[in-house]
């Protein structure tokens, strides 16, 4: 397993990783429509680029030349003393093999290097990857409902962990 951080010439890959991982992630929470107006906002190339000229940070797991998820965080996020889990998705075929473990493992130190104190995500209410941040450590501090637009919310935990 390899870390890459990713330049923005590799911005089509998170895309497209994105494009195969949802559909299975949200598939049964949310509606098509909801998918496809999320993934065209947040995932086109030029909505990644956006994030990453604002500090967003990515970095691609690759396993066998095959790149098979990502991360995006973000330092100092919201002007606090903490790192911000933008974005974490593995593809299902290779999710409980440690990958999201080590990608994270990986924002933690990159994190304590760079003097924050905490990482702190958003997480879908719904979303099963709440159970795996809660043992890896992350606690509920909020519950948030965030308006991104043509009716659509994002019913959200927020977790943190102390580093």
């Amino acid at each position: 397993m390899t870390f890459t951080i990713a330049s923005k010439e590799q911005l089509p890959i998170v895309r497209d990783l994105a494009y195969r991982i949802w559909p299975d992630t949200y598939g049964a929470t949310h509606t098509s429509a909801e998918l496809d107006y999320m993934l065209n906002k947040f995932y086109a190339v030029d909505a990644l680029g956006q994030q990453m000229e604002i500090g967003h940070i990515f970095v691609l797991a690759e396993d066998n030349d095959t790149f098979v998820g990502f991360v995006a965080y973000e330092f100092f996020s919201e002007d606090t003393n903490s790192t911000k889990i933008h974005k974490l998705y593995i593809l299902p075929q290779t999710q409980g093999k440690g990958i999201g473990k080590s990608l994270v493992d990986y924002v933690r130190k990159e994190a304590i290097i760079n003097k924050n104190e905490k990482l702190f995500l958003n997480v879908n209410k719904l979303n099963k990857a709440k159970d795996f941040y809660h043992q890896y450590g992350f606690t509920i501090t909020k519950d948030i409902v965030i308006n991104i637009g043509q009716g659509f919310v994002m019913d959200d935990f927020v977790m943190e962990l102390t580093l």
